[in-house]
């Protein structure tokens, strides 16, 4: 019984180490079959390997590097009021086709919506939640409604993110007093939660204590033992 139990440990512990390998493995199957079915189909029309010594390899990375250049290319594009009319023009063409519409404006919009994700925060601010002496990271998503401000006096709305899942949260609204703001920025903060901190050292706690009027823990104190114990 003793051996069957050792043997069963044994197999879910390799599972666990074997996983993550097979799945990465995967993965990068997946990512490099997509890949290639970008680029092999260019190599072959502009009969790119032939300038390569008939290097396959080569003449795909040469094209792989073509083609994420475009793509830089287009984004500069995207920025400039030209690239502007062009896409809006792209998407109206898009938008009157059947069948692809409906998958392209889809796509179209989880696109903008992942790229402005970031630019609907306008601060960060720590937040005593869910209560006094515990602080939470908060992003300041604009100012509350006048009709609240007459209750709470000058406030804003800040949504408080779950960790690692940063798009579940809570919307606290909390009055200017109680928003201690700190200087770091919305790329640092989401990376912070998304790790639940395992991404910031001691170093960077201290910072943040050092850029807000709030005491935070020694990190490295915590446990009863010196951060140098194994």
């Amino acid at each position: 019984m003793v051996r069957l139990q050792t043997i069963r440990r044994s197999f879910v512990a390799g599972i666990f180490f074997v996983a993550p390998l097979i799945v990465t493995i995967v993965a990068l199957r997946l990512l490099i079959g997509w890949v290639s079915g970008f680029v092999n189909p260019i190599v072959q029309a502009t009969a790119l390997s032939r300038y390569t010594a008939d290097i396959a390899l080569v003449a795909q990375g040469i094209t792989l590097v073509a083609l994420l250049g475009l793509v830089a290319l287009l984004g500069y594009l995207a920025q400039r009021s030209f690239g502007q009319w062009l896409f809006e023009w792209f998407d109206r063409a898009f938008g009157i086709v059947p069948l692809v519409s409906v998958i392209y404006t889809s796509v179209r919009q989880m696109t903008n919506a992942l790229r402005n994700r970031e630019n609907h925060y306008e601060s960060v601010v720590l937040v005593e939640y869910p209560r006094d002496g515990v602080y939470a990271v908060g992003f300041v998503t604009g100012e509350s409604p006048d009709s609240v401000q007459t209750v709470t006096g000058e406030a804003f709305n800040v949504f408080v993110p779950t960790s690692p899942n940063v798009t579940g949260g809570r919307l606290l609204i909390v009055p200017e007093a109680d928003a201690y703001d700190i200087d770091i920025s919305v790329r640092r903060a989401l990376r912070l939660l998304m790790t639940t901190g395992m991404a910031e050292e001691q170093s960077d706690i201290e910072q943040l204590a050092a850029e807000t009027d709030v005491t935070l823990p020694d990190v490295d104190g915590l446990g009863g033992k010196d951060s140098d114990d194994t």
